[in-house]
């Protein structure tokens, strides 16, 4: 008995010492990889661009960017939760990562177990617009025919999104009679908004706000408790009646449950450091984005929060994923 107990012993001692050892060389044994778990183009994939040459440059260690969309947001995660847990493979991840547990039927991971974040990067409005066709010029006035028991339908990037969640539990709350529109991403929802077949739409800042700056669409209010700086006109839900809606886009940065604790804190060091560099920071800001860098312990507690929020809405409602 005690030779098996100092043989258990010797073996975590030594588990230990290449632990240490590992978090001692990281990151100087190989390329840092950062996926981007949705396609090129949209906000994942771009703030995995602007973190990625500031990463290298710091940490004085390539840091690639891969793109491995689809299921928004799964397929990519689920190739990082089978990445060996080394401190060499992380990802940039979305608001959906908060709420595919409750709505994907079969993930191949268990968001919670299999997954730990190490930076939560910050917060961004979502914007709901109106078309130009559809005669609506304000928020309020949206509200006050909606209260009227006036049906109206709004578009979002797909069941499920924050968007599609955040105006449901709003219509649901305030008994409006609005019908969910889900579209196959931001593009095809935008250019049904322009061209007024879908009077209402809902998406981050990012997507919104240039057709809004160009006249394209109407913005009439943001899904922050506070207003947007780049927006600051637009007015917010929670001024408009109801104070405690508050249902903000979000990126994160994670990785494999079992990475060394000291390689993600490491990690958050330096996501942090590149956050509050002029150049990240600038660009950050111009996608509407409020830069928040929060540790390893709160971002975790603000992501598990984000999951237990919207998972109950989904169960409660029975929203389910459309093919």
């Amino acid at each position: 008995m005690k030779a098996k107990l100092l043989a258990g012993l010797i073996s975590a001692l030594c588990l230990t010492g290449a632990v240490q050892a590992q978090s001692n060389d990281w990151p100087n044994q190989k390329v840092i990889k950062l996926i981007s778990v949705f396609p090129p183009g949209g906000s994942v994939d771009q703030v995995a661009r602007i973190l990625a040459p500031t990463l290298q440059n710091q940490m004085k260690q390539s840091v690639i960017v891969e793109n491995i969309g689809g299921a928004s947001g799964v397929i990519g995660t689920a190739a990082l939760a089978k990445a060996a847990p080394d401190g060499y493979t992380f990802a940039v991840v979305f608001d959906t990562h908060g709420v595919n547990p409750s709505l994907k039927e079969k993930m191949p991971f268990d968001t919670k177990k299999d997954l730990i974040t190490v930076t939560m990067i910050g917060t961004a409005p979502m914007v709901i617009a109106a078309s130009k066709n559809s005669g609506i010029t304000s928020f309020k006035q949206l509200l006050d025919e909606s209260k009227a028991k006036k049906p109206n339908s709004y578009g979002s990037i797909g069941t499920g999104s924050l968007g599609h969640l955040a105006l449901a539990s709003l219509s649901k709350d305030a008994k409006f009679d609005w019908t969910h529109v889900p579209y196959r991403g931001g593009g095809p929802l935008m250019q049904d908004a322009l061209a007024g077949h879908v009077p209402l739409s809902v998406g981050s800042i990012f997507l919104v706000k240039p057709h809004a700056d160009s006249g394209g669409v109407i913005p009439l209010a943001v899904t922050t408790r506070k207003r947007s700086p780049e927006m600051p006109n637009v007015p917010t839900i929670a001024e408009s009646g109801y104070p405690n809606f508050e249902a903000p886009a979000w990126w994160a940065v994670i990785a494999p449950a079992n990475t060394p604790a000291a390689i993600v804190n490491k990690m958050h060091d330096e996501i942090a450091k590149a956050l509050k560099t002029p150049d990240v920071a600038n660009r950050l800001k111009a996608q509407g984005i409020d830069v928040q860098a929060l540790g390893p312990k709160p971002a975790q507690e603000f992501v598990n929060k984000q999951i237990d929020i919207w998972g109950k809405f989904v169960k409660d409602n029975n929203i389910k994923e459309t093919n």
